[in-house]
């Protein structure tokens, strides 16, 4: 018979052991040598359907840390990477540059042998999420895109934009484009967190060349996205407000728009259980 200290520890070591078979295991980390590129890669494995992340362009595969153990304690195959001339992705001057970002991803589905996606980009990521989903519907699952102004050509969008990134915008620092005020004022340590990953986004070295598309994305070219489709941005996001989404999602039929309350450019980061947990509800049903 246990003594009643024997017990606790005992106790205690069940249920240590428990959460540790619930934990999901470490992410596999590699480099997927692809056309034109050495790309690399996250990849919690497992059996469930794969979600794959895009990155920002201050950003890099490390940005989305609040992201993969949730998801992957839910059950999906969590698949981050470094876009083409950012964080440990190099180039290889061997192939073609600068090539695409929605081949390469592409080229890296292919590359882990995975038939169908969930795909959620952020910011930059989302022009290569339109992209993809635009050149390669029959891989997704469903699409999430969050904070961004999708790269759309149409000359009265580019007039909008221009009114919003204005000079004096521009000049700003990149934590006080991106970073909503009421999260700078209350998580000083997160807003530093994310300073350091953006200042560490990219490599020193020479970049390549910026990379293409395979579209020139239009609305009216977004009217033809049939993939279930989620919209997202912060309510204090001043690179793509409310208004920029709700025009997306007047062309992208069936879309849900989401604004992310308290929240600047980044809300993936600024609000990771709101976000997670719409993300989560979207595509459990997709």
């Amino acid at each position: 018979m246990f003594t009643r200290p024997a017990l606790i520890l005992s106790i205690a070591a069940v249920l240590a052991s428990t959460l540790l078979a619930q934990s999901p295991a470490p992410a596999r980390e590699a480099t997927a040598d692809l056309s034109g590129v050495h790309l690399f890669f996250t990849d919690s494995g497992g059996n469930g359907e794969p979600v794959v992340f895009v990155h920002a362009a201050t950003g890099s595969s490390r940005v989305w840390e609040y992201q993969r153990p949730v998801f992957a304690k839910r059950g999906y195959r969590v698949i981050t990477y470094d876009r083409r001339g950012y964080g440990r992705s190099v180039a290889d001057a061997s192939g073609p540059q600068p090539g695409t970002g929605a081949d390469d991803l592409n080229a890296l589905i292919d590359y882990l042998k995975i038939d169908r996606v969930h795909l959620v980009g952020t910011a930059a990521g989302g022009f290569v999420a339109w992209d993809y989903a635009l050149s390669f519907p029959k891989r997704l699952r469903s699409l999430v895109v969050a904070n961004s102004i999708g790269g759309v050509q149409d000359p009265e969008y580019q007039a909008a934009m221009q009114r919003l990134r204005t000079p004096d915008f521009l000049a700003m620092s990149p934590d006080m484009r991106e970073l909503g005020p009421a999260y700078r004022v209350s998580n000083p340590t997160g807003a530093d967190r994310w300073r350091e990953l953006e200042r560490t986004a990219r490599p020193t070295s020479a970049q390549p060349p910026a990379q293409t598309f395979r579209n020139k994305v239009t609305f009216s070219l977004l009217e033809t996205i049939a993939v279930p489709t989620l919209l997202m941005t912060g309510d204090a996001d001043m690179y793509a407000p409310p208004p920029i989404m709700r025009m997306f999602a007047a062309h992208v039929k069936g879309s849900k728009a989401v604004v992310i309350p308290e929240a600047g450019h980044s809300g993936y980061w600024e609000q990771p259980e709101f976000f997670n947990r719409t993300v989560l509800e979207f595509i459990s049903r997709h």
